[in-house]
């Protein structure tokens, strides 16, 4: 009975570790430190100052593949909007595939406009979404100019809300937001 009671509450102890290391709103993004497609070492802190959608994905998710028209929307309309705390929107998009040649041919047939598409070739074993203990795909997280999270895992229409409820207003004297 004693060794049931050890191996019960060790498993509970593991069980709430791993859970209590997910991320919230509220916490401050980790860093990535990639590889861009094109083969430059890319570091997410390199977009302090921006509203950044942080999205996994991968060429073979179909799921991915079918949000990635949303999240084209979303940037062309955003890119150059004013945030409460961030100039502009971008997306960087980390790849959790195996092959380079099928990542980079979705990122053309999707036409993912955007600079920064970072990946390691190692799928799963990503090691950003190791660190963002990424358990399935799409998911993103919105951080704002000082990499807080703002928004966890925001699809569809959810996504362009988040960013119009956090959007500057215009200014009565001014045509820019």
């Amino acid at each position: 009975m004693k060794i049931k009671l050890i191996i019960l509450l060790t498993l509970s102890f593991i069980t709430l570790n791993l859970y209590s290391q997910n991320l919230k709103i509220g916490d401050k993004a980790p860093e990535i430190i990639q590889n861009l497609v094109t083969g430059e070492e890319f570091h997410l802190s390199e977009l302090n100052g921006q509203m950044v959608l942080i999205d996994f994905w991968a060429s073979w998710c179909k799921p991915c593949r079918k949000e990635n028209p949303n999240i084209v929307e979303v940037y062309k309309k955003y890119k150059d909007s004013n945030f409460k705390n961030g100039k502009g929107f971008t997306v960087l998009s980390v790849s959790l595939d195996f092959k380079k040649d099928a990542w980079e041919k979705a990122i053309k047939a999707d036409s993912l406009e955007w600079t920064y598409h970072v990946g390691d070739l190692k799928g799963w074993r990503n090691a950003a979404a190791q660190e963002y203990k990424v358990k399935s795909i799409p998911i993103s997280y919105l951080i704002d100019g000082d990499g807080i999270i703002v928004g966890i895992n925001l699809r569809g229409d959810s996504l362009e809300s988040a960013l119009k409820k956090i959007r500057k207003k215009k200014s009565f004297f001014s045509s820019k937001d």
